[in-house]
Formats: structure tokens, C-alpha cells, sequence
């Protein structure tokens, strides 16, 4: 059973910068493309970025694009989220899985970013 875990998250105030990691085991994620989605109190799950993890080729919420770069290391089976330049708004639960719906298996906890102005 595949098991997804975030983490990386925290405090920081505006301006900073935070790597987020999502690890996976039990399987590869191999032919997937995994992304990275994110929910603020009070409203629903967002995408935020995704990675062919075959191609490499990555995919950006438009807002966030110039700000966030997202990267997999395929020997450690894990993605990360680069997000620089944060921002309050940036605040939320940020968590990791396929893009395609099909494809997700359970969610994993996620991790907490909270962003101070």
C-alpha cells in the first residue's frame, strides 16, 4: 500500500522561503505525474504544482508560477516544493498526490505552512 508523507512545513514570515518534501514508499511513483495541492481554512483544495515524474516536465498554478518550483529526486522517490517569496496568503495545508484523480491513493497528512505578515 502506498503511503504518502509531507513534510517541511512551518512558520515563516513574509518574504521567506520553505522546501517542502513529499516521500513515497511502497511503490515508485514511475509513469505518474504527482502534484502538489493546498488548502486554506475555509476553502477548498487547490493545485499548486505537478511533475511528470518520467519526463520531468513540471505544470503551474498560474499565480504561483516564477514563485514555487517543484522537483523529484527518482533514486529517493520523493518530489519537493520550492516556494520562495512567500506570502500570508500562501498559508495552508499543502499536501501531495497524483494529478489525475484515478491515479491518487489515500491522502497523507500534509504539511503546515503558515506565512506571517
Amino acid at each position: 500500500q502506498v503511503q504518502l508523507v509531507e513534510s517541511g512545513g512551518g512558520l515563516v514570515q513574509a518574504g521567506g522561503s520553505l522546501r517542502l518534501s513529499c516521500a513515497a514508499s511502497g511503490r515508485t511513483f514511475s509513469s505518474t505525474t504527482i502534484g502538489w495541492f493546498r488548502q486554506a481554512p475555509g476553502k477548498e483544495l487547490a493545485f499548486v504544482a505537478a511533475i511528470s515524474w518520467s519526463s520531468g516536465s513540471t505544470y503551474y498554478a498560474h499565480s504561483l508560477k516564477g514563485r514555487f518550483t517543484i522537483s523529484r529526486d527518482n533514486a529517493k522517490n520523493t518530489m519537493y516544493l520550492q516556494m520562495n517569496s512567500l506570502k500570508p496568503e500562501d498559508t495552508a495545508a499543502y499536501y501531495c498526490n497524483a494529478l489525475i484523480v484515478s491515479a491518487r491513493v489515500a491522502w497523507g497528512q500534509g504539511t503546515q505552512v503558515t506565512v506571517s505578515s
